[in-house]
């Protein structure tokens, strides 16, 4: 089973081991991220020690999450 979710970078930082990532779900702005809060109303992600930063603050990523084997 995949659960998809749409969450959107408010923060980044650098850090003496490398950057890290705040990413809220999104909550409105358009039909589609109205739809993702309707069944994501809450949570948070953070990701730290990132080598190389793939985030940038206000744009919104999907994150996929399957079970691991």
């Amino acid at each position: 089973m995949m659960v998809r979710a749409k969450f959107k970078c408010t923060e980044l930082t650098l850090t003496e081991s490398g950057h890290r990532a705040k990413l809220y779900p999104v909550t409105s702005g358009s039909p589609e991220n109205e739809q993702f809060y309707k069944y994501t109303p809450s949570g948070s992600l953070e990701l730290g020690t990132l080598k190389e930063m793939p985030f940038e603050v206000g744009k919104s990523y999907y994150l996929d999450l399957t079970e691991a084997e």
